[in-house]
């Protein structure tokens, strides 16, 4: 029986693809700073990117869903033998290299580091790392975007967004990012490589909002404004000290946004879904 070395196992993706390891007949060795239910085939861990107890010295694989930052420093320090690695960025790194908020900057540097200093080290050790960046996460009802629209507006009864906000986006569902996490621990053409992982669908930013609000009961309203009318209130918030990453986040509302699936696809067999959401995919989960 393989054994894999999963951080983040009780996030987002982690929990899917703990289902999938357990489904391929793995064991998981899953880190959580929280105690969690038992799960056949899985072996919860105290910890974090800080400090793990109780880990095995050896593995056949190590998935990281965490920050990938964090993740980089861990494996830099520690002693435990792995052939394989396969860990989360973000195309933020890409994103958000050159935004107007420094957060942001930050963010992107910080993201390239952790790519840089994670192959860095597993090529040092003979070890195969791949890196994969996921786009606009959703499905689970914890990502920081669409399930935040989502929650905001039940609350408000609506949403604002400026006239033209056509920019491209690929929302891709988390249960697809962890089917592609295990396709590509197995592919050797996927070795020492970083790959994109897009949607199912390009489609532009007003229209994934309206598919976002017409699954909810009842829909809230979409309501759209002039350009003007929005930036001005982004600049209040901004004046408030409430909307530096807000107002970055809104100059790329018409902006394309688009990656290519094509080498995921071609080197591990990616098929990711289309953006066909329901209401659940937004709401909190509850407690396994």
């Amino acid at each position: 029986m393989r054994q894999a070395l999963v951080f983040g196992g009780s996030g987002q993706i982690g929990l899917p693809l703990l289902d999938r390891l357990r489904e391929a007949g793995w064991h998981a060795w899953a880190v959580s700073r929280d105690a969690q239910p038992a799960l056949p085939g899985v072996t919860w861990l105290r910890g974090d990117l800080m400090r793990v107890d109780g880990a095995p010295d050896v593995v056949d694989a190590i998935f990281s869903c965490g920050p990938l930052d964090h993740f980089a420093r861990w494996y830099a320090a520690t002693p435990l033998r792995c052939p394989r690695v396969v860990a989360f960025g973000s195309t933020s790194v890409e994103v958000k290299q050159a935004s107007g908020d420094a957060a942001e900057r930050d963010l992107a540097a910080r993201l390239q580091a952790g790519e840089d200093g994670l192959r860095a080290t597993a090529g040092l050790r003979g070890a195969a790392a791949t890196v994969l960046r996921p786009t606009l996460v959703y499905g689970a009802g914890r990502d920081r975007t669409l399930s935040r629209i989502a929650r905001l507006a039940r609350r408000c009864h609506g949403f604002v967004l400026p006239r033209g906000a056509n920019g491209l986006r690929q929302p891709v569902h988390v249960d697809d990012l962890a089917g592609a996490a295990l396709a590509a621990c197995d592919a050797a053409a996927s070795h020492g490589r970083v790959y994109a992982l897009p949607g199912g669908e390009a489609l532009p930013y007003r229209e994934m909002i309206a598919r976002v609000l017409a699954v909810l009961q009842p829909p809230p309203r979409l309501l759209e404004v002039p350009p003007s009318l929005f930036a001005a209130a982004l600049w209040s918030a901004r004046a408030l000290g409430r909307g530096g990453a807000l107002a970055a986040a809104a100059a790329r509302l018409c902006n394309d946004q688009v990656f290519d699936a094509a080498p995921a696809r071609r080197d591990f067999g990616y098929a990711p879904r289309p953006f066909a959401p329901t209401a659940r995919m937004f709401e909190a989960p509850a407690a396994r």
